[in-house]
């Protein structure tokens, strides 16, 4: 065994590998090897850091110099300078993680200190396709305490005075969820992880899947010796292929290790897992859609009751946890449900973790406790809105939850706060909207979504959102009336009410917020013809300032409906009969004289 005086850490997460991450790895083994220091280094590909807009990221320990932007062709000068000579690559060291160059922690990075990171406790830290470095940060103890020192029952007590509730956006207690599965008498029970994350612009589970699987394995074993099952399904998407490899790889070597299978750790108890890949439908997210998908059957929901835990997967108890809430689970057993408990609020204890994107700076993965602010999160750690904009509004909970406006980025995040203000903690998607945003088209975008993946089923939702996209889209056309407006109010609250799965019951969410708060741009929309944000193509006039303009003929070269003409030297003037509003010719101007109304 090789001990090694630095590492190096490249970021393979899926973001930074899209950006060449697998390549940067290789190159620097073969640079390391062509200074003949291959066996005093060692590179590790480990799973995502957070910070996903600075990728591909490589960081060089002891010293824990932070390389952001990375590329192929800066490898070479990467290991000469620091790996060989000791120096810094200040050009492409992030700033934040030096302080006149001499290395600062991480933890003192603004974007990390105000995490507390359980969940994702080793993303980014550990090789997620070596089960030696998971073990070797306490990795599988949790389920070696579990079956040498605990009972079912007391299991299923820790993780009910833990206080973690489920992450997937029901919040339900995942404690109380394991104890009902655990009472059911029958001799088959099944343990199921929900990692179809479908909403848009999330990508928690995908991380964790692909930065520690072995977690996530870890805590569905534990959830089947308390509850009494034998057997686990990963549900994953098939679009997230880096994951369902890495969980193909971790399920091998758990067998290989004894960790799981017909006997794990010789102990007499028995728990298998295997994989099932979804197809992208949205309501399989819901869980009596996915439990009908995993049969073979249409991904389509079931009324409720009964409930999963009662009667569930072939009729048998099934628990259902999606995957942030299984990644708390080993260090709940580990460290107690008094220390967990301990971290955020009353209601809602523990962390979250957010996909924080949209119009932010630092566009990443964000882990903080229950009861940080909004505004916390978006400037603290996002970093704010870039290019000097204003703060418009942040989209929690995806197609199922809400916008909240400015005047509540000060109100602490947990579950009920969250739905108090019309929205909702959904699996933890957060995208932040500035001034350039337009409510309506925001709304329009998400009902859009719904309406595809609508599973058809049930009337409300397979007809009502069509009604209400096509309401939506008469206004953002600029044909919309006032009576539309109470028509889409009145059918987003009879949608609430009356669709058979929680997704269609909270499809309006979105539509309902925006009127709520944003009111006043449907009126603009409606009554004024206007989309102020600039966004609804058919309600925007492009025009030229004649005392800008400089009669370079620029813009009648852009437009590909000649809707622009005049002569050199002398201002144009724009033809609003066959403009088509494509913003071409505003965008190519290089004396701003088009301006948009």
């Amino acid at each position: 065994m090789n001990l090694f005086s630095s590492q190096v850490l490249v970021c393979g997460g899926t973001g930074c590998a899209m950006e060449g991450a697998m390549d940067i790895a290789n190159t620097i083994k073969n640079e390391l090897k062509r200074h003949r220091i291959d066996n005093e280094i060692e590179v590790i590909r480990t799973g995502c850091l957070g910070l996903c807009d600075l990728g591909p990221i490589v960081i060089v320990y002891p010293e824990g110099t932070f390389y952001s932007k990375v590329d192929v062709k800066d490898i070479s000068e990467i290991v000469e300078e620091h790996l060989v000579n000791g120096r810094v690559v200040k050009r492409l060291a992030y700033y934040e993680s030096v302080d006149d160059y001499n290395i600062r922690s991480l933890n003192n990075v603004e974007f990390y200190k105000k995490q507390i990171r359980i969940a994702l406790k080793n993303c980014g830290v550990i090789d997620p396709e070596d089960i030696d470095e998971y073990l070797a940060v306490d990795g599988y103890k949790a389920l070696e305490k579990v079956l040498t020192k605990l009972t079912p029952q007391e299991v299923i007590e820790i993780i009910k005075k833990s206080g973690l509730r489920g992450r997937g956006g029901g919040g339900f207690s995942t404690g109380m969820k394991w104890e009902l599965a655990g009472k059911q008498v029958k001799d088959q029970k099944y343990i199921i992880c929900n990692a179809d994350e479908g909403d848009p612009g999330a990508f928690m589970d995908r991380s964790v899947l692909e930065g520690d699987p072995h977690s996530v394995l870890e805590a569905m074993i534990i959830g089947g010796y308390a509850i009494g099952a034998s057997q686990g399904f990963i549900y994953v998407r098939a679009e997230y292929p880096l994951a369902v490899e890495r969980l193909k790889l971790t399920i091998k070597q758990a067998k290989e290790y004894g960790l799981l299978g017909e006997n794990i750790l010789g102990l007499g108890f028995k728990f298998n897992v295997e994989i099932r890949l979804g197809a992208g439908a949205f309501v399989c997210g819901e869980e009596t859609a996915l439990m009908n998908s995993i049969e073979g059957k249409r991904g389509m929901p079931n009324p409720k009751p009964p409930f999963p835990v009662v009667s569930g997967l072939w009729d048998n108890p099934t628990v259902i946890n999606n995957v942030e809430t299984y990644a708390n689970i080993p260090q709940i057993i580990l460290k107690g449900a008094e220390w967990f408990s301990s971290i955020g609020t009353v209601k809602s204890k523990g962390t979250k973790v957010f996909a924080l994107g949209g119009k932010i700076t630092n566009t990443g993965l964000v882990e903080v406790p229950m009861g940080t602010t909004l505004r916390e999160i978006i400037y603290d750690i996002g970093g704010g809105i870039p290019n000097g904009k204003e703060f418009k509004a942040v989209q929690t909970g995806g197609p199922s939850g809400g916008c909240i406006t400015a005047e509540n980025l000060d109100t602490p995040i947990d579950y009920d706060n969250l739905t108090a203000l019309g929205s909702m903690m959904g699996s933890g998607g957060m995208i932040v909207l500035d001034e350039d945003n337009c409510m309506v088209d925001m709304a329009r975008f998400y009902l859009d979504f719904v309406k595809d993946e609508s599973c058809g089923k049930c009337t409300p939702c397979r007809i009502g959102t069509k009604r209400m996209l096509e309401i939506l889209e008469k206004i953002t056309a600029g044909n919309g009336t006032v009576k539309d407006l109470e028509k889409l109010e009145e059918l987003a609250k009879q949608i609430k009410v009356t669709a058979l799965c929680g997704l269609g019951q909270t499809a309006p969410n979105p539509v309902l917020s925006t009127l709520k708060y944003f009111r006043d741009e449907y009126i603009e929309h409606i009554v004024d013809k206007k989309c102020l944000s600039g966004v609804c193509s058919a309600l925007v006039e492009y025009s030229i300032n004649p005392d800008k303009c400089r009669g370079c003929s620029l813009c009648a070269r852009q437009c590909p409906v000649n809707a622009i003409s005049g002569e050199i030297r002398q201002p144009y003037i724009i033809d609003q009969s066959k403009c088509i509003k494509c913003g071409s010719c505003a965008n190519k101007c290089p004396f701003k004289a088009i301006e948009k109304k």
